[in-house]
């Protein structure tokens, strides 16, 4: 393990603070929160940006502390966030990038990286959230063709995403684990219908979505047919390794000026909040070596993330919930405004021991593989 830096990195972080100092001033307003069609070209427009300066690839074609680098700078820059191109960006790209044939990833990588082209994550269903094995829509074989029916829910940006990273069962026959195949499924098939959901915040990155009858050409299948849990452990292990890095330099940016806000508001002089922030303060440092030892370890093994990325989930989501509640101790009454700073992201960080795999998941996984126990009936 090795968590320092050697020159060649050290000289990207220098020239990636040089270009992002000149070229984020130029960026347009950002568009409002619920203006779906105007996020999205601003994202791509971002993404484009990126690409265009040689920074596009650096979520596949870097190392992943290149990639480290890169996320810690641009959130310490204040550059835009991946936005509606998280899913591409961040989980079918890199799976594809890992899983995919040379033609798939001829196809859909270079798009993704050109900031031409939106995915959305069908995973989740009505009835198959944290056991997510237990999904139900079915993939029937037909010739050259899936015919998927069923239904997804928590579909993120299936609004304004032109493919999806689907989950379906092609042999339902088989053990829940088994049977599972990864389709990219494009949003423009017909039988294809979303419907936005609203969050606690009101916002409405999330659908569920209704499948019937949908042709899939069997040339989109990643993996074999039936290894689509293999191929899906891919897929959440980036996000649970290293998709929430950015997050973790946000926290790290928003525990500091809760405490101006402490000292300017008179919070500070109560040692008991002291001690509170200065606990989340030693927990987030905590985090980021965290992730500099999973990133590491990802090096040795060709840049997927390993299960430390499970220890890293489970304690992050607690730690992001615990941060925003002492946002509203130091915030007062003032926490139920929405227009002040920390109080949507306080509404955010509820979802965040659910969201990429429940936190009761991450500790089967630790305890599992990590810690050698046997598996829970």
């Amino acid at each position: 393990m090795d968590l320092t830096y050697t020159p060649e990195e050290e000289e990207f972080r220098a020239r990636l603070r040089d270009w992002l100092a000149k070229a984020l001033p130029t960026l347009p307003p950002k568009p409002s929160p619920d203006d779906w069609p105007g996020r999205r070209a601003y994202d791509l427009g971002w993404q484009r940006m990126l690409h265009d300066a040689g920074y596009g690839e650096v979520h596949w074609d870097a190392s992943p502390t290149t990639r480290l680098i890169f996320l810690e700078e641009t959130e310490k820059a204040g550059a835009p966030y991946v936005g509606a191109c998280f899913v591409g960006l961040l989980h079918a790209g890199p799976t594809i990038a890992a899983e995919g044939t040379a033609e798939q990833r001829e196809r859909w990588l270079p798009p993704i990286l050109r900031g031409d082209e939106v995915w959305c994550q069908g995973f989740s269903e009505p009835d198959a959230g944290s056991d997510l094995a237990a999904l139900r829509t079915r993939a029937r074989r037909d010739g050259d063709h899936y015919v998927v029916t069923g239904s997804k829910i928590w579909t993120s940006h299936a609004e304004v995403a032109d493919w999806c990273e689907l989950l379906v069962r092609t042999d339902p026959d088989a053990p829940k684990h088994r049977g599972i195949s990864w389709l990219a499924m494009p949003m423009d098939a017909p039988g294809i219908t979303v419907r936005p959901l609203k969050t606690l915040a009101g916002s409405a990155e999330f659908a569920e979505m209704f499948l019937d009858e949908v042709r899939v050409p069997v040339a989109n299948r990643v993996g074999d047919e039936n290894d689509g849990w293999r191929v899906t452990m891919v897929t959440l292990s980036f996000e649970r390794g290293t998709a929430f890095v950015g997050e973790v330099v946000a926290c790290r940016r928003a525990l500091r000026e809760l405490a101006v806000e402490a000292r300017r508001n008179g919070r500070w002089d109560d040692p008991a909040l002291r001690r509170r922030l200065g606990r989340l303060n030693a927990e987030f440092r905590a985090l980021w070596r965290l992730t500099q030892w999973n990133v590491s370890e990802a090096e040795q093994t060709g840049g997927v993330p390993g299960v430390g990325g499970s220890v890293f989930k489970l304690r992050y989501s607690h730690a992001r919930q615990e941060l925003y509640d002492a946002a509203a101790d130091v915030l007062g009454p003032q926490s139920l405004d929405l227009d002040r700073p920390w109080v949507l992201d306080r509404l955010s960080s509820l979802s965040y021991t659910i969201a990429a795999g429940t936190s009761q998941i991450q500790r089967n996984i630790v305890a599992e593989r990590i810690l050698g126990l046997p598996k829970g009936r």
